[in-house]
């Protein structure tokens, strides 16, 4: 992991775009032509969420795994363990590296997992990047 100096902007417009982009995404149905969809953009909102903490913390991530790993050490309590995060990385990366097309089923496992995990993750990094501001 990269050192660099904390960026204040970058991780409050990284925060936004997830929340934006969870949003729009928790609209689609989960039909087959959008599985892919929503199981990338679920899983990249979550890592966006990750990459704002690192980047507040003046850390550049040189992974994918390095973002998942920060949310797993805040002190929030979900209805589903964060660690469940991992799967998603791991689905999103035979989506787009093997050509995978998740299920009905997948799609709609992943919608529930961002359902039960995003708000509480995003509700505390954005805490901490109000904090950081003053």
């Amino acid at each position: 992991m990269r050192i660099k100096r904390p960026d204040q902007k970058n991780a409050e417009s990284l925060l936004e775009a997830a929340r934006s982009e969870m949003e729009f995404t928790l609209t689609l149905p989960p039909q087959p032509a959008a599985a892919a969809t929503i199981v990338r953009n679920i899983y990249e909102c979550f890592r966006m969420l990750g990459d704002a903490l690192l980047v507040l913390q003046g850390k550049e991530s040189a992974n994918h795994i390095q973002p998942l790993q920060v949310l797993l050490q805040l002190d929030i309590t979900t209805s589903r363990p964060l660690q469940i995060l991992d799967h998603l990385r791991r689905l999103r990366h035979q989506i787009n590296y093997y050509g995978y097309q998740p299920s009905v089923e997948e799609a709609q496992e992943t919608l529930a997992i961002a359902r039960s995990c995003f708000q509480p993750v995003y509700q505390k990094i954005k805490k901490e990047v109000e904090l950081n501001s003053r």
